[in-house]
Order: C-alpha cells, then sequence, then structure tokens
C-alpha cells in the first residue's frame, strides 16, 4: 500500500528584545545559570506580570511579514501543566484569541512551488531550562534546572498540516528562518535554542482524507534534524501499520546519535491544559494605524530581494535564490555591489570561496574578518593584472584568516603576477627547448600538450605568470 505523509511545523522563536516579556531581567544567552531571574519570572507569590510593548510590535511585524491577518482584539491565557521548568505551574500564552492567523509562505521544492499555510502566530512566555545529566532525557538520572530562559519573550508560529515530505518540511523551515532573520526580531540561532521547532507527523494511505494518527517530535534544533527524524517517523508509522499495529498519538523525542524517535509521554489536547484568560493581564486593542505603524518598518523580504537581483542584477535564480537566503550574506552582497558592480562576479566569490570557509570555520559572516571593502578591492587586483584569480585565492584565504588588506597581503608574500613578456619570453622559449616530444605532440593535434606546457610555467612561477599572456605567447610560438 501507498502512503501519503501529512506534517505540519510548530516553531517557538525567542524575540530579540532587551529584556523579558513580563519583567525587566535581561534578555540575554550565555549568562550563568540562574542569574538573569526575578520574583516575577520564577513565579513567586504576589508577583504581576507587565507586558513589554516590544513583544507585541515583534509579534506584529514577524506577522506582517508572513502574510497573516492581525487581530484587533487579542489576549493572553493560562496554560496549566507542571513541569519542572516551569515556576508557576501556568505558562502565559494565547490560546482562542492570538495575535496574527490566516498567513502563508511559499516554498519551491525540486522545481515545484508551493504555498505553506501558517494557521497562528501567539505570544508567550518561554519555559526555563531543564539540563539532563545523561547523553538523552530517555536516559538521564537527574537534571538540573536553568531560569534564565523562564519568561523569554517566544512567538510560537503554527503551519497548517500542508507539507507532504521531509525535504517540504525542510524548506519551509529554511524559508522561515530568513524572513524572520529578515524582519530582525530574532536572530534565529537554532544552536542557542532561539529557533526551535517541533514538527507533527502522520501517514495515511493515499486518497483517504481522514489524517492518520500524529505523533509529534519535539525539539528539534536543526534542519538536518528535522529532515531525519520525519523521514525516520514515517517510515517507523508505515512499518507499525503494516505489521498491524497501530500509531498511537503521543510526544516522542529525536534521539541524533542512533538516529531514532523515542517515544516521552501521550499528547495532550488542548483540554488538558485547562485553558482560561489571564486575569492579571488586560486584553489588547490593536489599532489599525499601529499595525501600518510597524508595516513601514518591514525590510525588503528575501522573495522581493531574489527578484530584484534576477531582474536588476541579471543574478540566475539558484544564484539569487543562494545570496538572499541569509540576510548576513545578502547585507554582504549589497554592499560590496555598491562598491564592485560585477554583481556575478560578487556572488560566485561569496557562494564558492566565502561560504567554504565561514562554515569550515564556523564563522559568523557578521563576525567575519572580510568586509565588502576588501573583497571588492581583491577583485580589483585580478581586473588590473596585479594578481592571477588562482593568487587572489591564496590572499582571500590570508584575509579571512589575518583581517589584513589584499594589497598588503600581495606585497608582503611577494604575489604580484609576473606580466613581463620579456621575461615571461624567455621562460617560454627554455620551456618549449627542452620538452621536444611535447612540441611535436602539439603540432600533431594533440591540443592537451598546451596545457603541459602551461602547467610548467606556472609551475615555474610559482603561479604567479599572468595566465592569459601565458597561453597567448605560447599559442605564437608553437604555432
Amino acid at each position: 500500500m501507498n502512503y501519503e505523509v501529512v506534517i505540519g511545523l510548530e516553531v517557538h522563536v525567542e524575540l530579540k528584545t532587551k529584556t523579558k516579556i513580563f519583567c525587566s531581567c535581561p534578555n540575554e544567552f550565555g549568562s550563568e545559570p540562574n542569574t538573569n531571574v526575578c520574583p516575577r519570572c520564577l513565579g513567586l507569590p504576589g508577583t504581576l506580570p507587565v507586558l513589554n510593548e516590544k513583544v507585541l510590535e515583534y509579534a506584529i511585524k514577524a506577522g506582517l511579514a508572513l502574510n497573516c491577518e492581525i487581530a484587533e482584539f487579542s489576549k493572553f491565557d493560562r496554560k496549566n501543566y507542571f513541569y519542572p521548568d516551569l515556576t508557576k505551574a501556568y505558562q502565559i500564552s494565547q490560546f482562542d484569541l492570538p495575535i496574527c492567523e490566516h498567513g502563508y509562505l511559499d516554498i519551491d521544492v525540486d522545481g515545484n512551488h508551493k504555498r505553506i499555510g501558517i494557521t497562528r502566530i501567539h505570544m508567550e512566555e518561554d519555559a526555563g531550562k531543564l539540563v539532563h545529566e545523561g547523553d538523552t532525557i530517555s536516559v538521564s538520572d537527574s537534571s538540573l534546572v536553568d531560569y534564565n530562559r523562564a519568561g523569554v519573550p517566544l512567538i510560537e508560529i503554527v503551519s497548517e498540516p500542508d507539507m507532504r515530505s521531509a525535504e517540504e518540511a525542510k524548506a519551509y523551515l529554511e524559508k522561515l528562518k530568513a524572513y524572520i532573520e529578515y524582519t530582525g526580531v530574532s536572530d534565529v540561532k537554532m544552536e542557542q535554542g532561539s529557533l526551535r521547532c517541533d514538527a507533527n507527523v502522520s501517514v495515511r494511505p493515499f486518497g483517504q482524507k481522514e489524517f492518520g494518527t500524529r505523533a509529534e517530535v519535539k525539539n528539534l534544533n536543526s534542519f538536518r534534524a528535522v529532515q531525519k527524524a520525519i523521514e525516520y517517523e514515517v517510515e517507523r508509522q508505515i512499518e507499525l501499520i503494516e505489521d498491524g499495529g497501530k500509531v498511537v498519538q503521543e510526544t516522542r523525542t529525536w534521539d541524533d546519535a542512533q538516529g531514532i524517535t523515542l517515544s516521552l509521554r501521550g499528547k495532550e489536547e488542548a483540554n488538558d491544559y485547562r485553558y482560561f484568560p489571564d486575569p492579571d493581564l488586560t486584553p489588547l486593542i490593536i489599532s489599525k494605524d499601529y499595525v501600518e505603524e510597524i508595516r513601514k518598518t518591514i525590510p525588503e523580504l528575501p522573495d522581493v530581494k531574489k527578484e530584484r537581483l534576477i531582474s536588476e542584477m541579471g543574478l540566475p535564480e539558484y544564484d539569487a535564490g543562494v545570496i538572499t537566503s541569509s540576510k548576513g550574506l545578502a547585507t554582504f552582497f549589497d554592499h560590496t555591489v555598491a562598491i564592485y558592480p560585477d554583481a556575478k562576479k560578487v556572488c560566485n566569490w561569496l557562494m564558492v570561496e566565502f561560504c567554504r570557509l565561514l562554515n569550515s570555520e564556523s564563522v559568523e559572516i557578521e563576525n567575519s574578518q572580510v568586509k565588502p571593502e576588501k573583497l571588492a578591492a581583491l577583485l580589483k587586483l585580478v581586473d588590473d593584472g596585479k594578481i592571477s584569480g588562482k593568487i587572489a585565492k591564496t590572499v582571500f584565504e590570508e584575509m579571512f584568516i589575518s583581517g589584513k588588506d589584499p594589497e598588503a597581503i600581495v606585497e608582503e608574500k611577494g604575489l604580484v603576477q609576473i606580466s613581463d613578456e620579456g621575461a615571461l619570453g624567455a621562460m617560454i622559449d627554455k620551456i618549449i627547448a627542452e620538452n621536444p616530444k611535447s612540441v611535436e605532440d602539439y603540432k600533431s593535434g594533440n591540443k592537451k600538450a598546451l596545457g603541459f606546457f602551461v602547467g610548467k610555467i606556472m609551475k615555474e612561477t610559482q603561479g604567479q605568470a599572468n595566465p592569459g599572456m601565458v597561453n597567448k605567447m605560447l599559442t605564437e610560438r608553437l604555432d
């Protein structure tokens, strides 16, 4: 039997505010455990929450970027459950009247365009963080609690169950991350937990209208984990059904080391949380003027920027997609092209050399020692014939490590390209004389012999000979 996969994602995004959602504690990552806390975010008796207005602004901004309708009336609710990282035994969240609804995001997978619906975006406070004393939560015998994260502002972005493969889910999450990053409301650093994903996965026979029983896989913190966890979960559910079993509605966790999902607990329903309006927070009345003021602050978003790079700068669709997939990369590109207007050449260097070094050294582009002015200066050295393209790659690596200007590196290491006809001519004549067999090969029609001579010259000059001149002078002599 053939099965159809049905996937919906719930994505939690930590907002990049200076303080927490309901108190004035710093909203910072990496502080010593339990230092960014106060009676309010610890849920001590007698404390009352006060909404951080920046959280509301950022939630609306994200909603507008994701094509959502913004509610004119919204409220906060208490989501009641007990867990060690939740000091109050309830979480302030939003239930039936979220701040944003009915949005969408377009994705492309293998050349196929698809629109993924966004059911809702709601605001809530984060819980603390459990640090498990073991390789995974399933095998830990004890846990520590850090409440620094308690009260950090979140938006939860809930998709429609519109995705039909792990590849679509990964593409949606990548696009969603880019859109949120462009708006500036979050740094979306998955490795720090600023963007966390839960995947709801089910399968059903092709043609069946009713959804199958879903399992929720929690806290997937990388694109790879999302794709691998969904692929495994789909295989697990199909195998279970084929063997005569039934999929149960439950919450599972992804064990990256084993490459499997593991059962955590039965999946809760909304009524299990006993939602009710938070009596300490007044409802939110959102004016259209307020929403429009926020709309004006939204920058050029990835899909619009991509179309501009294709239509105005002549970049291929693939190249434009890579450049706009990251706000940092797109900003670096724009600044470089403003100085050195060959968009395709700049794009090639960013996609190949720059991204290779960023990935291998695990460096964010914003923290790189290579700046747009330095890349532009390097490309001008190549255009002026002072260094070859091959030498430029060596210089670029040194720039990446040391942060020095390309001109200084070229001078220090003696990398100036040899373009002296006299010096090159003497060298070429000597190598031709020393290799009569290769000359005969060339004259017999074996044009590959030209590459042999070019290689000899480049080796002799340690790659500093002007390749264009070498080819021209060799061809003239050999012909």
